[in-house]
This record gives structure tokens, C-alpha cells and sequence, in this order.
């Protein structure tokens, strides 16, 4: 029937329109019926037929389309910073990631500024640390140590720094970002972490409703407009500027223009974050957040909801990764032959004496493409271990990505450490027969000295491998990277009490 034939070709044109030609469509529907003379019960079926068969499930696709391609949600805050006025030098004020400091270490910083962050991060004092931590930021705040911005900000964050003998820069910007489920896929995180380590950040968090440390995540941006934006906006003087102990020379701006800020936080409606440190403490904001929100501390929207974070592009001339080494401890029957014989089934060996040329012969491989370790069993001896075939690992680890299967870490551990010397994944993590160090001189001086068996020296994560391992919604092993340098704490701080 002539019904027939045009519903046909209705149905058709609408599935070849999205949400906003509904409109135009239906008119032209009304009408070519009107044209066709066909009026009243017929009129009325096709339109309703038209709505609930064509238009409904469209828009529901459109909107599940529009939740599937959700990305990264940024914001400006007022951060809250130290009063240099009445607090002392910035220098004096700040401190490395808490989980890098010793005893002797933290208590220098203490010695040399009662004000230091450190007694912040890394509360010990009194029989609560942490709520000794609360009091603590409380009289600072009321005796005018620590300040809010007076106007919401986002902050250009560089540090300038050496890698042997050259000088290198990495700049981003430190904002609030909407924390969202990894089951999302818009932020990624690309390695394990510690419960223990969760724990204590919680209670943290519980006791002060503050970061005082930032989270490290990468995006990408092909075309780096933000970072063109960032290199802009950085040109005058900085507002806080300051070098470490270790050389590393810390630079803050504070960009509180609201052109700028409505810029950059556009640039990140398209993009997804890839988490490069501070896996725990984004698991913890996220506990946290539902924390508040089952207690009715916090609802959606609330600062809660959005955590402190440092973005820096991927392809950032600045980025560096440095490999995390493993020293292995305690075997029982260790038997560097017997380990040879069996790593000859995977591993080309290449027997060599001297570390002098261990690094550079390593990463003449990674150059390459290949996966080899330095295998070192002390006294100056060592063998190059260099992988025959991959493709073994896809026997190995069928149930991962490929992206996952070709880390070198991937190879170590399944081939080596686990097939050879024993040392399962909850060893591992335990850390019983397994001690980590992003430092070449201590795998080789710690075998010298007798306190391990042997090392194994790395080559370092490519940035592209952390990106697709997360990607493909898994994670790395833990102590897969170690980016250098680290950020500084106490230069801005996220006080998630204000708006």
C-alpha cells in the first residue's frame, strides 16, 4: 500500500539522521502525508508510530553515545598556600612525596621549619597522628600560616632539572578533576598499589578533607594547544620559585584570568587521563568521595568529588621515566648456573665483565625494540640477557593485551622471576624475596656487598606502553615505572572544605 511503501522510506531517513535533524524530519513527514491527502486516524498512526519506532531508541543512542564518549571534567580552585610572610621561605616550607622520606628525613625538615608540610603529609606526632594532623592545620590556618587564593586558579607547575650532563624542563598545570570510576574509562591507571598505602591516606583525608600533595596523570593532545597556552601564560616571572637539595628547580604561576582558565579547561572535554603517579591516593580520593556522600559529609558536585591532580602532555620533550631495578634476596638453593641453563630456553646470554657499559649496552637494545636485563650476580660479573621471541609471551599470558605482554617487566617477571626463580605475584607484592631501587650503583652494590643474591637491571617503561596497557582497561606491576623527578608537596594545596 502506498502506507507501506512510505513508511518504508520514513524509516529509512530517520535512521540516517541523528537527535538534531528529528525535528526537520518530522516536519517533512507531516508534510509529504498532508500532500498525500491522508488525514486523521491514519496521520495520527504514522506519527505515533514514527515517534515511539524511530525517534525514542535514537535518542537513547544518541545519549548512550554521549555517556560512552564522557571525558575528563577540569576545574579552577582556591588553593590554599603558605603565607612566605609569616610561614618563612617556600624552600623551607615544602618536601619531597612522603613516601620517599626517612625518619632522619623528615625530622630535618622539621628541625629546619616548625611549618613544614611534612608535618601535614606525613603526620607521627601524638598518640592520633592524624588527628594531630587536623589540629595542626587548624592553627595554621588561624594564625594565618596557610591562606586560601581569593580567587579560584589554575596553576602552571614547571620543574627544571638534569639528566646526566643535560638540562631538561617539564611544565603542566595543576587543577581539580572530577574523579570518576576507572570502570569509565576516562581516567586510566596503569599500575597496582598497596593497600596499606590506601589505608593511611584515608585517614588522612578523614581528618583534614584536604590533599596536600598532587596526583600525576598524562593526556594526550596532538596538537599541543594547552601546552602552547601553558608556555604562554609562563613567561613572566614566576610567583613561587625556588631549588631543592637535589637540584631540581621548582616554579609555580598562578593563572587566575578567566579567559584562560575557560580555555584550558575546554581543551580537556575530548581527552581521557592516564594516571603516571599516585595510584593510591586517586583510589583514595574515590573512597573518600563515597565516604562522604554515605555520611552525608558531601553530595554530587561538592569539592569532594574532584581531587588535585598535575596534567602534563604525553609527548612532553621533558617527560622522562626512569627504570625500577630489582634485587632479589633470600632463596633458598640459588644457583646462578642452574638459573643460566634455564634462561637459555628464552634469553640469548651474553656473558660480559665490568658494569661500566651495562646501561649503555642495555639501551643500545631497547633502541631496537628488543627486551634484554642485565643479570648481575657481583664482583663485576655480568650476562645480557636478550629475549629470543616474544611470541612466548602470548603463551605465557594469554588472557592479557599485547600491550601487556611485550613490557619488559611482563618478561621478566612471568619468564624469570616466577617460572624460574619461584617468586609469585603476593610475593612479590610483599616484597619477601624482592627488593626494588631506581638507582644502578645500589642493584650492583647491593649484590657486592652480600645483601642479595643477584640483580636484574631494566630498561625504562615507554610512555606509549603505559598509555596502552591502560588503555586496554589493565594495569602493569607494581614498580613498573619511576618518573623523574617528583613533584614537590607544599607549593599548593587542595582544601576540599572550600568551593
Amino acid at each position: 500500500s502506498v502506507l507501506s511503501i512510505f513508511s518504508f522510506n520514513f524509516i529509512r531517513i530517520f535512521v540516517s539522521v541523528l537527535f538534531k535533524k528529528y525535528i526537520k524530519a518530522l516536519l517533512f513527514t507531516t508534510n509529504l502525508l498532508k500532500f498525500l491527502h491522508i488525514r486523521g486516524t491514519i496521520y495520527m498512526i504514522v506519527l505515533f508510530l514514527l515517534i515511539i519506532l524511530i525517534i525514542i531508541p535514537c535518542s537513547g543512542i544518541l545519549l548512550i553515545q554521549l555517556e560512552v564518549t564522557a571525558m575528563a571534567v577540569i576545574k579552577a580552585f582556591k588553593g590554599m598556600r603558605y603565607n612566605t610572610a609569616k610561614a618563612g621561605e617556600i624552600s623551607s616550607l615544602c618536601c619531597p612525596p612522603y613516601d620517599i622520606i626517612s625518619e632522619q628525613e623528615r625530622l630535618a625538615f622539621i628541625k629546619e621549619n616548625e611549618y613544614n608540610i611534612i608535618r601535614l603529609e606525613l603526620p607521627k606526632e601524638g598518640e592520633n597522628p592524624y588527628a594531630c594532623a587536623s589540629d595542626i592545620l587548624k592553627m595554621w590556618q588561624d594564625k594565618g600560616i596557610l591562606k586560601i587564593e581569593d580567587k579560584p586558579a589554575i596553576y602552571i607547575y614547571e620543574e627544571e632539572f638534569s639528566v646526566g650532563n643535560t638540562r631538561k624542563s617539564i611544565k603542566g598545570i595543576i587543577a581539580r578533576v572530577q574523579l570518576e570510576e576507572f570502570s569509565k574509562g576516562i581516567i586510566l591507571p596503569h599500575e597496582f598499589t598497596l593497600s596499606k598505602a590506601k589505608e593511611d591516606r584515608l585517614n588522612l583525608m578523614k581528618a583534614t578533607n584536604c590533599n596536600f600533595s598532587q596526583i600525576y596523570a598524562l593526556y594526550m593532545d596532538e596538537k599541543h594547544t594547552t601546552l602552547a597556552t601553558i608556555d604562554e601564560q609562563s613567561k613572566a616571572k614566576a610567583d613561587l620559585e625556588f631549588t631543592d637539595e637535589t637540584g631540581v628547580t621548582h616554579r609555580l604561576w598562578i593563572e587566575t584570568d578567566e579567559e584562560i582558565i575557560a580555555k584550558l579547561v575546554a581543551d580537556f572535554a575530548d581527552r581521557k587521563l592516564y594516571i603516571a603517579d599516585g595510584h593510591h591516593r586517586y583510589e583514595t580520593a574515590l573512597n573518600y568521595r563515597n565516604y562522604c556522600r554515605e555520611n552525608g559529609i558531601s553530595k554530587p558536585g561538592d569539592p569532594q568529588d574532584f581531587q588535585m591532580i598535575y596534567l602534563v602532555d604525553m609527548e612532553h620533550p621533558g617527560l622522562v621515566v626512569f627504570p625500577t631495578h630489582r634485587l632479589v634476596r633470600d632463596l633458598p638453593n640459588f644457583d646462578k648456573e642452574a638459573v643460566l641453563e634455564k634462561c637459555s630456553e628464552f634469553f640469548y646470554i651474553d656473558e660480559k665483565e665490568g658494569t661500566d657499559t651495562m646501561e649503555e649496552d642495555l639501551k643500545k637494545l631497547y633502541d631496537e625494540g628488543k627486551k634484554a636485563f642485565g643479570f648481575y650476580c657481583g664482583k663485576g660479573e655480568w650476562f645480557l640477557l636478550t629475549l629470543k621471541n616474544i611470541d612466548i609471551m602470548s603463551q605465557m599470558l594469554p588472557n592479557v593485551s599485547k600491550a601487556s605482554q611485550s613490557l619488559d617487566v611482563s618478561v621478566l617477571h612471568t619468564l624469570i622471576l616466577e617460572k624460574i626463580f619461584g617468586i609469585d605475584k603476593e610475593n612479590m607484592a610483599k616484597q619477601i624475596n624482592l627488593t626494588y631501587t631506581k638507582f644502578f650503583t645500589e642493584a650492583i652494590d647491593g649484590v657486592d656487598k652480600g645483601e642479595f643474591q643477584c640483580s636484574f637491571v631494566l630498561n625504562p617503561t615507554r610512555v606509549t606502553e603505559i598509555r596502552d596497557v591502560a588503555a586496554a582497561g589493565e594495569k602493569m606491576p607494581q614498580k613498573s615505572t619511576y618518573f623523574y623527578p617528583k613533584m614537590i608537596t607544599g607549593m599548593v594545596m587542595n582544601n576540599l572544605g572550600v568551593d
